[in-house]
């Protein structure tokens, strides 16, 4: 631990690889995406909610209404980085450190969401690309639950946990190629 609260996520190796030929699907909108003062009214209006990206995790948090789990990794595509104090309210419950380069989606990633829903919430910072934390989230997060996700210059898609966004991300997952890096399991 680095901090009180802070810890790093162990690896097991498992990495779930984009192929390019998955890359047009994943880009697709799975929920209505909102901007500016909408999509503020949509995440104050939400109950269980996960948040995927710099800019969403860190508007809810100017909005006083905390997502129970944030994934960021410090970069927009936009703008400039959200100044790392924005995300203190949330990595105050518990802030867990992961690996998950781009074009991946890592165990260490996975398991940490997973974690942080079932012990109460709190932010995962991402050394590397957190983009398809939001199928982690989808994942994990109860039924009823709603993932946001950011998309660059356009606004957030919010998309409902359900029996069909579930089937989906395990169909999308499913289509990855699954690796194991030298030092795992």
């Amino acid at each position: 631990m680095t901090r009180a609260g802070t810890r790093s996520a162990s690896s097991n190796g498992r990495a779930w690889v984009v192929p390019d030929a998955l890359r047009p699907t994943l880009a697709e909108k799975y929920g209505p995406v909102y901007a500016g003062e909408e999509a503020d009214r949509r995440i104050r209006a939400l109950g269980v909610f996960g948040a995927c990206g710099d800019r969403v995790v860190g508007r809810a948090l100017e909005l006083g209404h905390p997502p129970l789990v944030g994934i960021v990794d410090y970069r927009s595509r936009r703008e400039e980085p959200v100044p790392r104090g924005v995300y203190r309210a949330l990595g105050a419950r518990k802030t867990v450190r992961v690996t998950n380069p781009p074009g991946q989606l890592t165990e260490q990633l996975r398991a940490a969401v997973r974690e942080l829903v079932a012990s109460g919430g709190g932010l995962i910072e991402v050394d590397g690309e957190e983009d398809l934390g939001s199928l982690a989230l989808v994942e994990a997060l109860p039924l009823g639950a709603t993932v946001i996700y950011g998309i660059p210059g356009e606004g957030a898609s919010f998309v409902l946990v359900d029996d069909v966004s579930k089937a989906r991300v395990r169909d999308l997952i499913g289509q990855m190629e699954l690796r194991r890096s030298a030092g795992g399991d």
